[in-house]
């Protein structure tokens, strides 16, 4: 069983970039950050710290290209800042959100049990359209997402070779990395995420 415990944030950009990245300070691979990138035409791209971190989340999720350069991550009270690679993205963090608070009083265990992950899926898919809880995550393993704690983002500034972005929008439409996208809502969620054989 592997276990991931971090953060994943979820953003959208007006120039249909979309964003999932992953600030994770406990892993089997150690503390890393890595970013999965969907442009506007589809193009699927991973921002991995490491060929360590590239070949699992390869293995894990679907890409188009895969560029392995340095990954610098900074999780602040009220930011998120990332340079990966073509990458910049300074993100502003709300408050917590209503359904956030209601999770933080779900008791931990229960919260990543994957049983419990498992059950709970199909209500999260129709509280959280697009979302799932528990799912395939290749090569014949599974995945589960335990999130403890969701805050809302409220504005970005994101460059990508030096262009500017665009401010702040939906993850729309939804990303195709693996099973599950993120809410189309911007967020960053407290998560831990277990992998089973």
């Amino acid at each position: 069983m592997d276990r991931f415990r971090g953060y994943i944030a979820g953003l959208g950009t007006a120039s249909g970039t979309r964003f999932v990245v992953g600030h994770w300070q406990d892993s089997p691979l150690g503390a890393f950050t890595d970013v999965m990138v969907e442009d506007d035409a589809g193009l699927r791209t991973l921002l991995a710290p490491s060929d360590t971190v590239a070949d699992y989340v390869n293995a894990t999720y679907r890409f188009d290209r895969t560029v392995v350069a340095p990954v610098h991550a900074e999780l602040a009270p009220g930011t998120l800042r990332v340079a990966a690679g073509p990458l910049r993205l300074d993100v502003r963090l709300g408050p917590v959100t209503v359904l956030g608070r209601l999770l933080e009083h779900v008791p931990a265990p229960l919260a990543v049990a994957p049983w419990w992950l498992r059950i709970i899926s199909p209500m999260a898919a129709l509280l959280v359209p697009g979302v799932q809880t528990a799912g395939s995550a290749g090569g014949g393993r599974r995945e589960f997402y335990g999130v403890r704690s969701i805050r809302s983002l409220t504005g970005v500034d994101a460059a990508w070779d030096g262009a500017d972005l665009g401010p702040l929008r939906p993850v729309d439409p939804p990303v195709k990395f693996g099973f599950s996208s993120v809410p189309a809502t911007p967020q960053i969620v407290a998560v831990t995420t277990t992998i089973l054989p």
